[in-house]
């Protein structure tokens, strides 16, 4: 291990000169972005959030996989079947005069389809009447965990059947806060709109589809905040791990960048723009390099 020393300059009335002193190794010192010398933003900590931002989106995700089984089931009057949650993973519900209750259970591990590795309990719960354009689904987690990160939290859905293109879309208010096996934490909090564009019914996982768009809050190790709005819908496929386009603006105390996702090839390769107007290819790891 050797002895780093990383420079942060802040200009103004007064200038001060803070020197850093981290541990760290030569292949895994984490890139810092100066931004027109009045704020920084770490790499390692854009792909902490990016990170922390998957992990609800597929909680919700999956989730809502669960109720469409349930719904087109109810609706369609025929079989169906979707292939995104494998055999390991069991399903209970309980019904009661106006409510279901189910119980997603990844017992002590179970790998989706996608590569990422959960454990633990997603509780997913709605009304009973399935023929209702606009349902809530509320979801909580028991000792869940999503890639050895230890999940706690909450999210509440508002779900219609039909949008004004004919799509199924949802809104979601989520708030999770997970717990790295380094002791690192971090949060996430937010609302957020996805359209399900293409793959709906089809039963097949890999030809899923969707558009998101929001707002949201999230706060890392030491409490660095950066709060992040779509700018340009992002696009999820479900075959990616990465968002493959889409832009988001990222702001951190006075300081606003734009990450752009790409031209919708499935790739971990970003495109951060600063406020100076420079730009800079940044890589986005998603649990796996």
């Amino acid at each position: 291990m050797k002895n780093c020393f990383k420079k942060l300059n802040f200009a103004g009335l007064l200038i001060l000169t803070i020197v850093l002193i981290v541990s760290c190794n030569n292949e895994e010192s984490p890139e810092i972005i100066e931004t027109g010398k009045t704020e920084t933003f770490e790499v390692a900590q854009l792909q902490a959030s990016d990170e922390s931002e998957l992990i609800s989106e597929e909680i919700i995700n999956i989730g809502e996989d669960v109720y469409t089984t349930d719904e087109i089931l109810a609706t369609s009057k025929g079989s169906y079947i979707s292939d995104y949650l494998p055999e390991c993973v069991t399903i209970t519900t309980v019904v009661t005069s106006t409510s279901k209750e189910k119980t997603i259970d990844f017992g002590e591990g179970c790998e989706l389809p996608n590569g990422n590795f959960l454990s633990g309990i997603i509780k997913l719960s709605y009304l009973k009447d399935m023929e209702m354009a606009m349902k809530t689904l509320s979801f909580s987690l028991e000792n869940f965990t999503f890639n050895g990160v230890s999940v706690e939290g909450n999210a509440t859905v508002q779900r219609m059947r039909s949008n004004e293109n004919g799509n199924p879309q949802s809104d979601a208010v989520a708030n999770f806060t997970g717990e790295w096996p380094d002791g690192g934490t971090a949060s996430f909090t937010g609302n957020r709109t996805r359209e399900w564009i293409e793959g709906f019914g089809s039963g097949f996982w890999g030809d899923n589809v969707f558009l998101i768009s929001g707002k949201g809050t999230y706060t890392g190790k030491f409490d660095n905040v950066f709060v992040k709005e779509t700018i340009s819908p992002l696009r999820r496929e479900l075959s990616c791990r990465f968002l493959v386009s889409g832009i988001l603006e990222i702001s951190r105390n006075d300081t606003t960048v734009s990450l752009d996702f790409g031209d919708g090839s499935c790739d971990s390769k970003g495109i951060l723009t600063y406020p100076n107007g420079e730009t800079e290819e940044i890589l986005l790891r998603r649990f796996k390099n």
